[in-house]
């Protein structure tokens, strides 16, 4: 029963003749039903190119077109019976499925494949970037424009606050600095550009303050001037002594009212004062004054006739309070919004300057793009002439500003007009509103119902077929796994996730388990017990480590191949050991209690993959090649270079250092020249780095050191294989800085220390290693074993700068909750309340990620009240769904189980298997292919390659230099405009050796006269090849061929195959050319005459000594191979 339903739900979502709106549990198979629609609609002929599919992640993107493209290519492969089977199961009914359709199915993989542009299962960031390169001019942007990720944002925005701190505009940032420190303007920046929508056009100072309820001309003054009318110091100097400085009630109060400035006193003081003599937003009489509840009885009495007067300063503050808090939180947003109206349009202008986009320019702009008045229409117009059919995925994270863009494409087909009215159009929007947890990035889950509703009432007015459905099987969680998932959900959990969730389990039979450890209290502060140690170094008995020590041996225990698991595999169910790779592990957020698991796990020796998101500047590998960076970069720097030699670069020992530093008089680099002879490798390394440092990119340079000089592989011998993960982001980031900025050594090292670059690892390539992330890393990822350490009370910390837009009012940046004035209150709540939801939804999402056994766990306070913790909330599910006491680690904890779980000791050993025999064919020579002899080359077939008489005074390996030489001038200055040649020619010929200046001019003269021959621009034009590797089978020698053409030109009825030759004596005629040449152009034309059939072949020498081009007969050169052949 729960298969065919299960099926059946999915097959009614995937129809392709309705549009649909489906709500999707976690791992209910979403991915599966956006593939099998894509795959319907191909069946029913809709071109390729006419189906959008927009997914919220690259990596979804990917995975979604890979599994279509798996599913295309098997029936292309597939039997009829088997054909016939795989599109009934897709929901086609046997009557439907004629020959025709059969044979249309096996060809969906070769239209997918050779679709102009590819199939658009796109993200909506990459959607809108192709719009923007199709309208640049409607859009206004650069048709070149390059796209910037978050570092180049970030980036960029520092140099424009810097350059208006530098005069720009200095009062604008003034008027934000004052309220920021360390590290909050970076915060400040990024919350303006994710909040810009609120700020264009920016608010003016009566607008807001108008919307606080105060007088644009208000003054401190203005409220400070009614509170001190004189002796409110005396009165508080004699209510000092009254109040104990060491006292936990009175202490706080004694140290502020000793630290007013009385003699000027601000805001800030009288914000103090409030602190003293007002009770708190969150008592039972709010903001009011304490008369008659100030101190106790005893200060009461000894202030005797000071009491009044003291109370009278008291109701002063709190009369005075409203407005404070108001002009403060007014005066604060005044200056963000006139902060933004410098920033953002010097940012613009920088981006624009630059032809870059960040990725919110690319939503806004296309979003103003399809918007703006006689403009929106055409574009739509091209628009919709190619999109039938829109699918959405994860709409769930879709944010507003993407919303509308979705809206706006779908606008005319939803009302039954456009293009194409007579085509069927449908929408498709997948999503799950209890997964909605990237509010950070915008996504707002209201959105999900909201717009459901629009396209429904759409849809509806031209009668067109609308369903909204639901997935609610797990094809992926265990029954006891669901139950919890249901039971916190319906209960705790119901805000943010909903009461009515509900989950049916389609494995029935598969075991599962919840443990719920044993609580590990909060340790007390202590002293460090070694004041030497680090001062984030937590101490061996703080909790967080004792979790991570309790989790690292419960995973030793599992993995000693005792611990047994029921998984599904290749689609089917079996009993195997507990590996490493069936253990994933998510926290809340990368904090202390994240590392130190991978610490634990790391020295219990199991196998790990390391941290989700990688800190670049922080590998080792990394700081090692940015140590080799900066000393070619400057060669004075000592420390980098005794870094290098030190790490696995070089591989010195700390001794050889030692002796090479010790006692030396001027610079390390220059001490290590001078006893190159002891050291050769690493001298000759460093030289040759150098040497090539003013000339390589940075990419090339490192390339270069990470392959010819081995460094990769020291590297990954010395750090394993984790390390790799690092160098290839060093070289990803090389690549971006390359796309950024003029490419220069120094700029790169800078580039790469000026912030703190991270990236995401790919969980995928984690093979049977220990995964430990963040919940947001592991969206949709799924594991047999999930652990939740971090269940403990999670306290809201230091959030940075945020933003809030209350109902009606503009975007406020503002005071801290509990000073907050009134009109802030609301949306001071709806944003706690958000937080609350989605931390809820959070939880929602690490429960689905587990297939068999959910591990719970937590260390730290838990709060008073069970819903204050996730620990609390699962283990009040837990008793409610009868899990039975467990004794764990010395003390009790939960187990809910259900299905077959053998205890450890009773689990029989896993057998190995038998050794396979060898096959036959092991045991017999292989057969001659005839075909395994080394690869030759066409310029080493034999025969002379100069005349006689070409006597030039020059050795043969001189003459091959200088050919070499003369080659590299021709390859790289065709590329750089005639008048750069000279300075560009000492950097070319670097690029194989240094070269003396007279022999550069030497050089240069001969590569320019062949350059500028009118009778050569045609071999030179930029529609021709250079340095064309080629290789293929040649039947006349009966031998592989490997070449490099050094001049290839292509047309519709002819190729001509160049090579260079810089021999002194030019032969005068064809018939006279070395024999030897003439079988290398003979194998060229060989090579070359089954890649172009039907074109004509015909090779050509170009004789730089008096720069003129000679082409061959074509019989000549065959005879000669011909000749070649039988030598």
């Amino acid at each position: 029963m729960s298969v065919n339903e299960a099926s059946r739900a999915q097959i009614i979502a995937a129809d392709p003749g309705q549009s649909t709106w489906l709500s999707a549990n976690a791992g209910s198979g979403k991915t599966r039903v956006l593939t099998d629609r894509v795959a319907r609609l191909l069946l029913e002929e809709v071109p390729p190119e006419r189906i959008l599919c927009l997914t919220y992640t690259k990596a979804a993107a990917s995975e979604m077109q890979n599994r279509l493209f798996r599913r295309l290519g098997e029936w292309a492969m597939m039997g009829v019976d088997g054909l016939e089977e795989a599109l009934n199961n897709l929901g086609l009914d046997p009557a439907e499925i004629t020959p025709d359709l059969l044979s249309r199915a096996r060809t969906l993989f070769a239209r997918a494949i050779e679709t102009p542009g590819g199939l658009k299962i796109q993200t909506i960031h990459s959607f809108c970037g192709g719009v923007l390169r199709r309208f640049p001019l409607e859009a206004g942007v650069s048709p070149g424009f390059t796209e910037m990720d978050e570092r180049a944002q970030m980036l960029l925005a520092e140099d424009v606050l810097g350059d208006l701190a530098a005069g720009g505009d200095v009062a604008a940032v003034d008027a934000v600095a004052q309220y920021l420190s360390g590290d909050d303007m970076a915060g400040l920046l990024r919350a303006l550009l994710a909040h810009r929508d609120g700020v264009e056009p920016p608010k003016s100072r009566a607008d807001i303050f108008g919307w606080f309820g105060i007088d644009p001309g208000l003054s401190a003054a203005d409220i400070l001037g009614p509170c001190f009318l004189g002796g409110e110091q005396a009165l508080c100097d004699r209510l000092l002594p009254h109040l104990d400085p060491e006292s936990r009630t009175y202490g706080n109060s004694h140290r502020i009212l000793a630290g007013i400035n009385w003699l000027r006193p601000g805001l800030e003081d009288l914000t103090q004062l409030e602190k003293v003599f007002l009770t708190g937003s969150a008592t039972k009489t709010p903001d009011a004054a304490k008369i008659g509840s100030f101190g106790n009885a005893q200060i009461r009495a000894a202030m005797g006739a000071d009491l009044a007067p003291l109370e009278d300063f008291m109701l002063r503050l709190e009369a005075a309070r409203p407005q404070r808090r108001a002009l403060q939180s007014a005066g604060k947003t005044a200056a963000l919004h006139q902060f933004a109206a410098a920033f953002l349009p010097a940012y613009d202008a920088a981006k624009q300057a630059r032809g870059w986009l960040d990725f919110d320019d690319l939503i806004r702009r296309t979003r103003a793009l399809l918007m703006a008045p006689g403009v929106a229409q055409w574009v739509l117009f091209r628009l919709d002439g190619g999109i039938d059919h829109i699918l959405v995925d994860e709409a769930q994270d879709t944010a507003p500003a993407q919303w509308q863009i979705i809206a706006k494409l779908a606008e005319e087909f939803a009302a039954g007009i456009g293009a194409r009215a007579d085509t069927p159009r449908t929408i498709f929007v997948v999503g799950d509103k209890k997964q909605s947890i990237y509010s950070f990035q915008g996504a707002d889950p209201s959105g999900f119902d909201r717009m459901r509703e629009h396209f429904a009432g759409q849809l509806a007015q031209i009668g067109a077929p609308f369903q909204a459905r639901e997935l609610i099987y797990s094809f992926r969680s265990a029954a006891p796994v669901l139950a919890l998932v249901d039971h916190v959900a319906g209960g705790a959990a119901a805000a943010g996730v909903g009461p009515d969730v509900t989950h049916t389990a389609f494995k029935t039979a598969l075991p599962g388990r919840i443990d719920i450890w044993p609580h590990i209290a909060r340790s007390e502060k202590q002293v460090p017990s070694n004041w030497e140690n680090p001062v984030d170094l937590l101490e061996e008995d703080h909790h967080h480590v004792r979790l991570a020590r309790r989790v690292a041996e419960a995973i030793s225990a599992m993995l000693d191949g005792q611990t047994m698991i029921t998984v599904e595999e290749d689609g089917k169910t079996r009993r195997r050991a507990v590996r490493a790779g069936d253990i994933l592990i998510l926290v809340q957020r990368r904090s202390d209690l994240f590392h130190e698991m991978i610490a634990a796990i790391k020295a219990a020796g199991l196998p790990i993959a390391g941290a989700d998101r990688m800190r670049v500047a922080a590998e080792l590998a990394v700081k090692d090649l940015i140590a080799l960076m900066a000393f070619l970069a400057t060669p004075e720097d000592d420390l980098s270079l005794a870094c290098v030699l030190r790490s696995p670069v070089l591989g010195w020992s700390e001794a050889a250092l030692y002796d090479l530093a010790h006692g030396r008089k001027g610079f390390l680099w220059r001490a290590l020249q001078s006893r190159a002879g002891a050291f050769p490798q690493s001298v000759a390394l460093l030289e040759d780095l150098r040497d090539r440092a003013d000339f390589l990119r940075p990419y090339d340079l490192l390339e270069r050191v990470l392959i010819r000089h081995d460094a990769r592989r020291n590297l990954l011998a010395r750090l394993g294989p984790e390390a790799e993960d690092g160098i290839d982001a060093m070289l990803g980031q090389a690549l971006a800085y390359e796309r950024m900025e003029v490419p220069n050594l120094t700029g790169f090292v800078g580039w790469l220390q000026a912030d703190d670059v991270t990236i995401k690892r790919d969980p995928g390539r984690a093979g049977n290693q220990i995964r430990v992330m963040s919940i947001h890393g592991a969206k949709g990822l799924e594991a047999p074993i999930v652990i939740l350490p971090d269940c403990a009370q999670r306290r809201s910390g230091n959030q940075g700068v945020r933003l809030l837009e209350p109902e009606g009012g503009p975007l406020v940046w503002p005071m801290p909750k509990a000073d907050a004035p009134a009109m802030m209150r609301p949306a001071h709540e709806a944003a706690a309340r958000a937080e609350a939801e989605e931390r809820n939804r959070l939880l929602y999402v690490a429960m689905t990620r587990a297939e068999s056994w959910l591990i719970v766990a937590a260390a730290g306070d838990l709060g008073r009240a069970a819903g204050q913790s996730w620990y609390g909330m699962i283990r009040e599910s837990a008793e409610a769904l009868s899990a039975a006491p467990q004794p764990m680690f010395g003390e009790t904890g939960l187990r809910l189980e259900s299905g077959d779980w053998a205890a450890p000791g009773d689990a029989a050993p896993v057998a190995a298997p038998p050794p396979a025999g060898l096959p036959d064919w092991a045991r017999h020579p292989a057969a001659d292919t005839g075909r395994m002899q080394p690869a030759r080359a066409p310029s080493d077939l034999g025969g002379a390659k100069a005349l006689a008489s070409d006597t030039v005074g020059l050795a043969e390996d001189q003459a091959k230099r200088r050919g070499r030489l003369i080659h590299l001038l021709l390859e790289h200055l065709p590329g750089v405009a005639e008048a750069g040649w000279a300075a560009a020619a000492p950097g070319i010929l670097a690029l194989e050796e240094d070269v003396p200046e007279p022999e550069q001019a030497a050089l240069l003269e001969e590569a320019s006269r062949v350059l500028t021959a009118p009778a050569l621009a045609p071999v030179f034009a930029p529609d021709t090849l250079a340095e064309v590797p080629l290789t293929a089978w040649s039947d006349i020698l009966s031998v592989q061929l490997f070449g490099v053409i050094d001049r290839l030109i292509v047309t519709e009825t002819r190729v001509l195959a160049v090579d260079f030759k810089s021999n002194a004596t030019v032969p005068a005629r064809a018939e006279d050319v070395p024999e030897g040449l003439l079988r290398q152009m003979g194998a060229y034309a060989e090579m070359l005459s089954p890649l172009y059939p039907g074109r004509s072949i015909e090779t050509a020498l170009l004789w730089t000594r008096t720069a003129t081009l000679m082409v061959l007969p074509h019989s000549s050169v065959m005879a000669a191979l011909q000749r070649a052949a039988s030598a």
